[in-house]
């Protein structure tokens, strides 16, 4: 079938549809990431510390598979964090090779726990154990969110589906962390660090993950960080 203008009709249409996807696809390239700040590694991590330290409260796990042996440390770690700054869950500690599950409440700069075999809560001093006041994790000046500010050497890596349903578009992004920093996070940590942090297209920070020496006298090691559930609310009290 010919038009008056003499161009065949599917000619005519597919010109259109053509034109229809161009348009689209073009659409979606300037609308960049759903929301997501866009920009360069800087940029994208600095919107990522900002959402973690305005939100009211996240859940959080640590894990680590490769603690060295004899090492007094951090296992796993599991709960929910406030920016009072508090945290309430469990985190596990190996000593002389046994493993741990201990509850804990952290909050107005005391950390309180359920030790096993005894009874009630007792307030310690957790780097006696290697590990950190879980509350200050959710600190703005020295907690987690901290290290996205002070990572050098940023560099986009590969962008993923992920997260439930494979709803998450989420980007890694490397770079190195200095010790100093780190031991917010574990108070024995020295040198420098490499980390990789995920990141999905609304800036929120799921994972963090780093690999570096964490405690004295051990080899290189790696925690895995996660964080979901922002905009979580919990009052958290002393028990």
């Amino acid at each position: 079938m010919w038009k008056a203008d003499g161009v065949p009709a599917r000619h005519r249409a597919a010109a259109v549809l053509t034109a229809g996807a161009l348009t689209a696809l073009s659409l979606t390239a300037c609308s960049g990431s759903d929301g997501g700040s866009g920009g360069s590694p800087e940029d994208v991590l600095a919107a990522a510390q900002q959402n973690l330290d305005e939100t009211s409260g996240v859940h959080l796990t640590l894990h680590t598979d490769d603690l060295p042996d004899g090492v007094t440390g951090v296992e796993d770690a599991e709960g929910v964090g406030t920016h009072a700054p508090a945290f309430e869950g469990t985190i596990t500690i190996t000593l002389s090779g046994q493993a741990f599950q201990v509850p804990v409440v952290a909050v107005d700069d005391k950390v309180y726990v359920q030790l096993p075999l005894t009874p009630g809560w007792q307030d310690i001093d957790p780097a006696e154990y290697g590990a950190p006041d879980p509350a200050h994790l959710f600190d703005p000046d020295s907690g987690f969110s901290s290290l996205l500010g002070e990572t050098t050497d940023l560099e986009e890596g590969d962008t993923v589906r992920g997260g439930e349903d494979n709803k998450e578009v989420l980007t890694e992004y490397t770079g190195k962390v200095a010790g100093d920093v780190v031991q917010n996070f574990i108070p024995t940590a020295s040198g420098d660090f490499d980390a990789t942090y995920t990141v999905t297209d609304d800036d929120e920070l799921r994972e963090a993950e780093l690999t570096g020496v964490f405690y004295e006298d051990s080899p290189s090691m790696t925690y895995t960080v996660t964080f979901d559930e922002y905009g979580t609310e919990k009052d958290i009290s002393a028990p």
